[in-house]
């Protein structure tokens, strides 16, 4: 099965609020994914940027996993 195309805006890089609303996810969420090395996150300065590339990658992992999950159910 290919993967879907999501689209995210045409920005490349966002901050941790901004992808919390994108993924509709808590900051703490959001951290842990990128402590558990699910989503991935750039740091510019002080700043944790999620690059946009990531985030399509963060959501095609969700929907893998829940079709692995669905097809196992069966």
């Amino acid at each position: 099965m290919e993967p879907l195309n999501t689209v995210v805006p045409e920005r490349h890089l966002y901050r941790i609020p901004e992808a919390m609303q994108l993924l509709s996810m808590s900051r703490s969420v959001i951290f842990e994914q990128i402590r558990a090395g699910r989503l991935r996150s750039v740091t510019q300065g002080r700043s944790r940027l999620i690059p946009a590339v990531a985030i399509n990658e963060y959501v095609q992992l969700l929907i893998h996993e829940a079709e692995v999950k669905y097809d196992q159910a069966s």
